[in-house]
């Protein structure tokens, strides 16, 4: 079922998974010594649990300015996908984002069109424009234009990514035609999400994007951002559906005896059903998930917490 479809029952919820990046934004200490098979049960743990998806991020290398507070750890999009897709059964597989304009599309496509393929069709592109300079320089890419080189890398990717097994693209930055790629991807269209609450990215998701993904908006923000995103789409007379989403508030089921932060939403499982149902009366149709944990037990049993006793609250 596709987010759009299941959206219609209620709020969708998915999960950015931990150990694959650890900025100190939100990793958590036991992270830094988490092992790949932590990686896989946790994943396994969503799997079962009935999550939508799961997501990884994007960074091809951190500058040591950076590192302190953003980390060196980023694994690979596409080769943890790919590793999760194995050891998974029915969740989505979300690129939460990847910094696509880094990147030829005809890599892009053939990276995620494989993964599409290998996974049986559980693949949702997540892209945004990126915003380390140091990473476009070393990689040759031209830092200040990386918004129109994300456009023009998206619609690319809409054909590249499409059933023809010869696509063609005529661009201002890329021009392909006669050129095949297989495997094809399973689905017929791959979802394109585009991340970002910039002015820029709002357009770009409205207008090219399947679903948003914003960073960070704060809940009171949100109708403000969606009613634009609605405005220009009707504007421009898009009509496929788009799936908007947010990032909720990290989250801890029942009460805790250690110190959860302010911003973090705990308590018994009706009450943080009630809090979280919030978010689709702001028009919100999936909600990505981050859990407060001192290990990976603890994390796998809030994950199969807030499945027992807080996701049947969100549907209808």
């Amino acid at each position: 079922m596709t987010a759009a479809a299941a959206a219609e029952h209620g709020l969708v919820h998915g999960m950015q998974l931990p150990i694959q990046s650890q900025s100190t934004l939100f990793a958590e200490p036991w992270e830094a010594g988490a092992t790949p098979d932590d990686l896989a049960e946790v994943a396994r743990a969503a799997d079962r649990a009935g999550f939508h998806y799961l997501a990884t991020c994007d960074h091809v290398a951190v500058p040591r300015r950076l590192a302190a507070a953003m980390s060196t750890t980023w694994y690979d999009p596409v080769a943890t996908l790919a590793y999760l897709a194995a050891i998974t059964t029915r969740v989505r597989l979300l690129s939460h984002v990847a910094v696509v304009g880094l990147r030829h599309p005809l890599l892009t496509a053939k990276q995620y069109a494989t993964l599409d393929h290998l996974s049986g069709g559980r693949l949702i592109l997540g892209v945004g424009a990126g915003h380390v300079q140091e990473e476009f320089e070393a990689l040759g890419v031209d830092f200040a234009g990386r918004g129109a080189v994300l456009d023009e890398t998206v619609d690319a990717l809409r054909a590249a990514l499409g059933p023809e097994e010869y696509p063609e693209f005529h661009g201002d930055r890329f021009d392909f035609a006669d050129l095949g790629q297989r495997p094809r991807p399973v689905q017929a269209n791959v979802p394109i999400w585009v991340g970002g609450s910039s002015p820029a990215a709002v357009r770009r998701a409205a207008l090219r994007g399947d679903g948003w993904l914003p960073q960070g908006d704060p809940r009171d923000r949100l109708p403000e951002q969606i009613a634009r995103i609605r405005e220009l789409r009707e504007r421009h007379g898009v009509e496929r559906p788009i799936v908007i989403g947010a990032i909720a508030e990290p989250l801890y089921v029942g009460e805790a005896r250690w110190n959860l932060g302010r911003r973090t939403l705990s308590g018994k499982p009706d009450a943080l059903a009630d809090s979280l149902r919030e978010y689709a009366a702001l028009g919100v149709q999936q909600i990505q998930l981050r859990f407060r944990s001192r290990s990976r037990t603890e994390l796998i049993d809030q994950i199969a917490a807030f499945a027992a006793d807080v996701a049947p609250h969100l549907t209808t």
